[in-house]
């Protein structure tokens, strides 16, 4: 095999992990970002929120008290996803694999970590964790919106 055949094996290699790592994580090819000024998207996901997250992390996306604080069983009350939390300090494919499958210890948690935050991936559709993340986004200052958008674009291949 030639050295341009090889290369353009590999590019084709490459470009269709892309495109598979991208259809796993709930986004297109198209869309490497999630972003919160699609209104119709961020409507859905504030229903969502509502109705699947606001009972732990509050209906005004503040956390539970004392969120930095662990309890006596060793767990951190759920975050706020407002901008005092560090929601936007994590790239979206972070975010869509702790919504999925919660806080997995070695994979978005420390080792030895248990976590209250349960797993969506048999309760909510890509579609609506997306929505979730996009109106979560959107009541973010500008400077975190910008922030964690360069966090993600930076964690892309």
């Amino acid at each position: 095999m030639t050295t341009l055949k090889r290369s353009l094996w590999l590019a084709g290699i490459v470009l269709g992990a892309g495109v598979a790592l991208f259809q796993v994580l709930g986004l297109s090819s198209s869309e490497d970002y999630i972003s919160p000024d699609d209104t119709e998207r961020v409507l859905r996901g504030r229903q969502v929120y509502a109705q699947n997250c606001a009972a732990c992390h509050g209906a005004q996306l503040q956390g539970q008290p004392d969120w930095r604080r662990r309890r006596d069983d060793g767990r951190l009350p759920a975050p706020p996803h407002d901008a005092s939390g560090h929601t936007w300090h994590h790239a979206d494919d972070v975010l869509l694999d702790i919504t999925r499958h919660g806080l997995v210890p070695g994979r978005t948690a420390p080792d030895g970590y248990h976590s209250d935050m349960p797993a969506y991936v048999d309760i909510l559709s890509d579609d609506d964790i997306v929505a979730v993340i996009a109106y979560i986004k959107s009541t973010w200052p500008e400077a975190e919106r910008q922030a964690q958008k360069e966090v993600t674009l930076q964690s892309r291949p």
